[in-house]
């Protein structure tokens, strides 16, 4: 019997999906579930007629696996992960390939590595991106461990991800937990995406009484320029499904409680244990945070009161306006994101090519957009670049906004309007940009009920100052 090229483990959609996606570009899969009925299911259903294994034990599973055996996992992040190597290390041989491609947190990734590559076998952590259709169809990798780990996976990786202009949205990304960690920010960027995006429908809908069919056409038209990506174009997809019950707008009928699986706290987490500033990414968490606290809210409502209204003024200028506050907020985030990646890659001594993940992550992933070309142009400007905000490209482009960037900001706090993230945006744009902050100030304070020190801007050293005056002295003044 032959052998598969691969096999996987974990039959939920990502995992079936991905296995029809290896089997249709030309590999054996042997595929494995932990209830037994899921792998039947599968194999009598959707795997029927294909080169794909079938296996109902773990040491059947594994026999069917070529050597160097390669073996995928698709669970659940966490303990389910340690759990099933726990099971699959009694039956792999020096040299047998783990792949995680699951969105385990990258801290478990590296101690994995360590693990694994102690036992003279090769681990991959693999952030894999664009949902169930991405799996089936083409998603966005980012594989982290060895080279000579990547290099073992390197030809299914390639044939299975989305295609780009002929060029395949996967790429190394370095050492260990780097894969992770990047699907980690990616995720970080998504939200913040999101939570823009939902910011930008929520004013039109609100400030400008505009119906769902004009929300929707606004969005398409969108979608055919700076802005084009797939988050704006399901955007205007939702916007034009009515409820088959109502008749209603479907998106109108569904609760506003947003729920999360941890990605984007875990970018946020990681900001402050590095000391980088994410505003717009926690924001956005944030906001999802609130959003379920539902009752809270509700019963709030009829007690706190605010400003409320319609925008008066010209309608169509007012959409260019949330139009570009849009755009602008958007490259904070970005910049934000890959400063993120940036600090890490220092911490963790990886090696990653931003350039090169800005490009595969233009097809199969869930924030591939048009204008994430331009971020690779960007960094093949300047491969250090410090921040997307200095790239001449985007500064231009945020200075071009300011003046309707700021007018969505102000008008929605005149109406009560909540837009945490394209607030975050602009204050991080604002702080980016500004020589002196109240810093000082917060050093003083430090200094004066901690002694904790600061430094001087007239000279180099260390200072603390006893900030009380003496008490003779105090009583001369006052």
């Amino acid at each position: 019997m032959a052998k598969a090229d691969i096999g996987l483990w974990g039959l939920a959609v990502m995992g079936e999906n991905l296995v029809l996606n290896m089997e249709s570009k030309g590999f054996t899969v042997a595929v494995f579930n932990r209830t037994t009925q899921k792998t039947k299911d599968f194999a009598e259903g959707k795997a029927k007629g294909k080169n794909i294994i079938p296996a109902y034990e773990v040491k059947d599973f594994i026999a069917s696996l070529s050597k160097p055996r390669k073996v995928m996992l698709m669970v659940k992040a966490g303990k389910p992960v340690d759990m099933v190597i726990e099971q699959i290390l009694p039956y792999l041989e020096k040299g047998d390939l783990i792949i995680d491609g699951g969105n385990s947190h990258f801290p478990d990734t590296i101690r994995r590595c360590s693990q694994i590559e102690g036992k003279g076998l090769l681990y991959i952590g693999t952030g894999v991106s664009g949902g169930e259709e991405g799996a089936l169809k083409g998603p966005s990798i980012m594989p982290g461990g060895s080279e000579k780990a990547y290099a073992m996976a390197e030809s299914i990786f390639t044939k299975i991800s989305a295609k780009v202009d002929g060029r395949p949205c996967c790429t190394y990304i370095g050492d260990n937990g780097a894969g992770h960690y990047v699907k980690m920010v990616h995720n970080g960027i998504e939200y913040s995406d999101m939570q823009l995006i939902c910011e930008a429908y929520y004013l039109m809908k609100n400030a400008l009484g505009m119906s769902a069919e004009q929300m929707h056409k606004t969005f398409a038209d969108w979608n055919k320029g700076d802005l084009d990506s797939y988050l704006i174009e399901i955007t205007a997809d939702i916007l034009s499904k009515k409820d088959p019950v109502t008749g209603n707008p479907l998106v109108e009928m569904i609760l506003d409680k947003a729920g999360q699986k941890g990605t984007g706290s875990w970018a946020s987490q990681s900001a402050l244990a590095l000391g980088v500033a994410v505003p717009t990414i926690a924001e956005a968490v944030f906001a999802r945070c609130i959003s379920a606290v539902k009752d809270e809210r509700l019963a709030a409502s009829k007690q706190l009161s605010g400003p409320s209204g319609k925008y008066t003024g010209d309608k169509a200028e007012f959409i260019t306006a949330i139009h570009d506050a849009l755009y602008a907020s958007k490259i904070c985030s970005y910049a934000q994101g890959f400063a993120l990646m940036a600090a890490a890659a220092k911490e963790y001594s990886w090696k990653p090519n931003f350039g090169r993940i800005a490009m595969i992550w233009r097809g199969g992933c869930i924030i591939r957009a048009q204008f994430l070309r331009r971020i690779k142009e960007a960094f093949d400007h300047k491969s250090d670049l410090a921040n997307l905000l200095l790239d001449p490209y985007f500064k231009q482009i945020v200075q071009n906004a300011q003046p309707n960037w700021r007018k969505v900001i102000i008008t929605a706090a005149e109406l009560g309007i909540p837009v945490p993230a394209f607030s975050s945006a602009l204050n991080y744009y604002d702080s980016y940009r500004t020589e002196r902050l109240s810093a000082n100030m917060i050093q003083a304070q430090r200094d004066y009920f901690g002694a904790h020190t600061y430094e001087r801007l007239d000279r180099k050293g260390v200072f603390h100052t006893e900030w009380l005056a003496p008490p003779q002295l105090k009583n001369e003044l006052f």
